[in-house]
């Protein structure tokens, strides 16, 4: 069945404006206030249905309306829709398995349709009893329990509670994000986030007809890349939700003695003074020469992109993650950078989600949670934005 093609209309026993409550939850969500594509396509496909225009929710009428696309597009040479219904279902799935998962609607988009269900949550708390209406049971004997017994019962309850308690910060991490991030947020340092400045020129005067280079004015240390600032926003909502503590810097706040107080994240990394900690590192993304492109201990890989346009624009990147004992900071530290900002953002969503590092490390080496490591990423571009990453490169030592 192709998408877009099962028609489905709302329960009568769920009111629209219960549904439209549950739709702004979703939408001011860190899963999907990053991405004002998914939250278009998320509340249009939700506002036709609840007007009871299902049947138009065809892949065509949703790039036209949504991605602007030409009303003669053709669906099977243009995927932007496909691949942003893959993405917002993916991105409910996280929603409804942390920070929606006890709300009393769930908003779901079903495989092989863009029709949006509408449903009462399983998990969804229970109701409080109105006042005056609770049940109230008939009273029982109680047996009488002697002052000793009493002790005696709150103190075995104390040591489970204690027990449980110290199970809970010691045992080990059980999914595979945990396990990434565990050797970088041990102890109570903040983790420290550092965003790379994109050198920008400027021509002076805006209105110079016939510019000369040397008329053009270097802005090393105003602008951070788009892609940058996304995955800082990723990183700063995994944090949020793991209760851990961060500190951002930008470009040139960043020192030396920053990166040996504690774990550090450094991010677009490559474009900056920097680059020069992860030089030495089997994988490095190599900027000085054309095309650019990921190195192999120093030597040219097929890892490039010989046909990169001035303007960044490109349909495919490179990305390196990196996970080290630092010799020279003596901390943990992370590097997440592409060649362009596209990589740079598939490596953030590949380090703050599950299921990517799980797939990305099924066929690490035993022990790899406490190993140094590096992770070459492939990351196709459709319509200006990322998809997930694929692993085509790893290192362990």
């Amino acid at each position: 069945m192709a998408e877009g093609d099962r028609d489905f209309n709302r329960p009568s026993h769920l009111p629209e404006e219960r549904i439209r409550e549950e739709l702004n939850r979703i939408l001011a969500s860190h899963e999907f206030r990053t991405s004002k594509r998914s939250q278009d396509f998320l509340r249009y496909v939700v506002d036709h249905t609840l007007r009871g225009e299902a049947d138009l929710l065809k892949e065509r009428t949703i790039g036209v309306d949504v991605f602007g696309r030409s009303s003669d597009y053709d669906p099977s040479d243009d995927a932007t829709v496909r691949v942003k219904a893959g993405e917002v279902r993916k991105r409910l799935g996280l929603y409804y398995a942390e920070q929606g998962a006890r709300n009393p609607i769930r908003i779901d988009l079903p495989l092989g349709s863009y029709v949006p269900e509408f449903r009462e949550s399983e998990n969804r708390a229970a109701p409080a009893q109105p006042s005056g209406e609770a049940s109230v049971s008939p009273p029982q004997a109680q047996p009488k329990m002697r002052l000793g017994t009493r002790v005696a019962a709150g103190a075995v309850l104390l040591a489970v509670l204690s027990a449980a308690f110290v199970w809970l910060r010691t045992r080990p991490a059980n999914t595979p994000l945990d396990q990434f991030w565990a050797p970088v947020l041990t102890g109570n340092a903040p983790l420290l986030l550092c965003a790379a400045y994109v050198p920008v020129y400027r021509l002076e005067p805006d209105t110079n007809p016939h510019p000369r280079a040397e008329d053009f004015v270097p802005l090393p240390d105003q602008f951070v890349g788009g892609g940058d600032l996304i995955a800082i926003s990723r990183l700063t909502a995994m944090l949020a939700r793991m209760g851990r503590a961060y500190r951002l810097k930008v470009g040139n706040d960043v020192s030396f003695q920053d990166l040996r107080t504690g774990p550090a994240v450094l991010v677009g990394y490559s474009y900056t003074r920097w680059r020069e900690i992860s030089r030495e590192m089997r994988f490095f993304i190599d900027t000085t020469r054309l095309p650019l492109g990921i190195t192999d201990n120093g030597s040219p890989t097929r890892w490039s992109l010989p046909k990169l346009p001035p303007d960044r624009h490109t349909d495919e990147d490179y990305a390196i993650v990196s996970r080290v004992f630092h010799p020279d900071t003596h901390a943990m530290l992370v590097e997440l950078a592409g060649i362009t900002q596209y990589g740079t953002d598939g490596a953030a969503d590949l380090v703050t989600r599950s299921d990517l590092l799980g797939e990305a490390l099924r066929g690490a080496p035993s022990g790899w949670q406490n190993k140094n490591l590096q992770l070459v990423l492939h990351v196709k571009v459709i319509a200006g934005a990322p998809t997930s990453p694929k692993v085509v490169a790893t290192h362990f030592w």
